[in-house]
């Protein structure tokens, strides 16, 4: 009986069913489920049990898209690995996968080795890492390959940021190409950043300074295209690609237009792209500035093309690209010059609750929710079954969450370290009530029960969707 938690009475929702069934777990792994009432499951006896009547029972979430201490724009992220995990917990997330990043004239290992230091240690909930290709040569392709044996089957590249991480195509073809022979997956930050920063030049010099303007300059034409370029490198390198943040309803035609024609290439969206837009950015007294990051928010008439491609599944998976800047001290360093307000904004806690809400509204149905938010995040980065889902073998990273109940987002009550919420006075029904990682509570009934140091780092496989 020692380690063993039964969950009784809830319905539990995977990505491909809705059971009402009670699930024992054991050494922190889920070892079974029975039907509520029925004769094994009134057979099982354990130290914990935990009553989830009237409640779901979920996998916890896996948010493929954090960037915790993340140096940026002179400031860094302000959520370290041990707030923003902790943060995640609350939310209902029970993996991050986090970029470590390789700096110009540095070796894949010595990036690797920076972002491990920052997270071992400090975080509340398992992590795992891509790694960020800013410097392609042929040491760096070597290091991929040895770096996918490991584990870190993941690299991204950015055809925007010239002079920080940005790739030329020439580089982003050899990536491509190495990819495709040892099975690792390209992660692209598809925009024109040699074309922005001509617009971004421009805009200044006729004054436009106000933070709306960083979404004016960073078009969505100029996003449809590098998505388009990006294919068609990835078509050329027989590689698979993922397309991160797609925010623009013309970059889902060009991913569902290279679905359609039967290619291995894949697209991510983000609450922020789903429930915000430029009327945030246009907030006045420099107000817009909290809702800056790349892809940038959209006019409200793209939402309704990322709702549709996420009901197609031409859009596979919600992430955040949670890396918050806060608005005293961070933001503000754009007052003058929206070019300087650091790119991100906060959102590690508020997705699971955010997607829950979209099942309220009709946007999408509770399989679907979980499909996008757990099981396909984990099969797109090599986690699934042990993430992802709740099955006999699995991880026992599971989310009691109360469907009726009713909150307010606000940073006064929030866990994240920063300022603001970007959903302030956002009125949602759902919320996490006990989250238990490898059969850990860490928020038990609305408490933080857990600790940093409980996460543990999280070798992957490749990609569970390629042909």
């Amino acid at each position: 009986m020692a380690g063993r938690t039964v969950i009784r009475g809830g319905l539990v929702i995977t990505a491909s069913d809705e059971i009402h069934a009670d699930v024992l777990i054991e050494d922190g792994r889920i070892a079974a489920l029975a039907t509520s009432g029925s004769a094994p499951a009134e057979s099982w006896t354990a130290e914990r049990t935990i009553d989830a009547t009237g409640k779901y029972v979920i996998p916890g979430g896996v948010d493929a898209h954090t960037h915790m201490e993340l140096p940026f724009g002179g400031t860094a992220a302000s959520d370290t690995f041990e707030t923003g995990t902790r943060a995640a917990a609350w939310g209902g997330t029970t993996t991050i996968i986090d970029f470590a990043v390789q700096s110009v004239g540095q070796s894949l290992r010595d990036g690797l080795d920076t972002w491990n230091a920052k997270a071992d240690g400090n975080c509340a909930i398992d992590y795992a890492f891509h790694m960020i290709v800013s410097d392609v040569n042929q040491d760096t392709l070597k290091e991929m390959d040895l770096l996918v044996e490991e584990g870190v089957t993941s690299f991204k590249q950015f055809m925007a940021y010239p002079g920080v991480f940005y790739s030329d195509d020439g580089q982003i073809l050899r990536a491509m190409q190495r990819s495709a022979e040892n099975g690792g997956l390209i992660m692209m930050h598809a925009e024109n950043g040699i074309a922005i920063d001509v617009l971004v030049e421009q805009a200044l010099a006729r004054g436009e300074t106000d933070p709306r303007y960083h979404g004016e300059v960073r078009k969505a034409l100029l996003e449809a295209e590098a998505t388009h370029r990006a294919i068609k490198l990835a078509q050329v390198a027989g590689a698979p690609l993922y397309v991160v943040h797609v925010s623009a309803q013309e970059a889902v035609a060009e991913l569902a237009r290279a679905r359609d024609e039967g290619l291995n290439v894949f697209g991510e969206t983000c609450p922020q792209y789903l429930f915000l837009s430029t009327d945030n950015l246009a907030e006045p007294d420099f107000e817009g500035a909290k809702y800056v990051c790349s892809t940038p928010l959209r006019p409200k008439d793209h939402q309704a093309a990322l709702w549709r491609g996420l009901r197609t599944n031409d859009l596979q998976v919600v992430s955040t690209d949670h890396c918050p800047f806060c608005f005293e001290g961070q933001k503000e360093l754009g007052r003058g010059d929206f070019s300087k307000i650091p790119n991100g904004l906060p959102g590690v806690e508020n997705r699971m609750d955010l997607l829950h809400q979209a099942v309220v509204d009709g946007h999408i149905s509770r399989r679907r929710w979980i499909e996008i938010a757990c099981a396909t995040p984990a099969r797109m980065f090599g986690l699934y079954p042990k993430k992802g889902t709740i099955a006999p073998g699995a991880d026992a990273d599971i989310v009691i969450y109360d469907p009726a109940a009713e909150q307010t987002v606000s940073a006064e009550t929030h866990h994240m370290n920063v300022d603001y919420s970007a959903y302030e006075g956002k009125r949602i029904t759902g919320r996490v009530e006990t989250v238990l990682s490898r059969g850990e509570l860490v928020i038990t009934e609305r408490e933080f029960t857990g600790r940093a140091g409980h996460g543990v780092y999280t070798p992957r496989s490749t990609c569970q969707y390629l042909n």
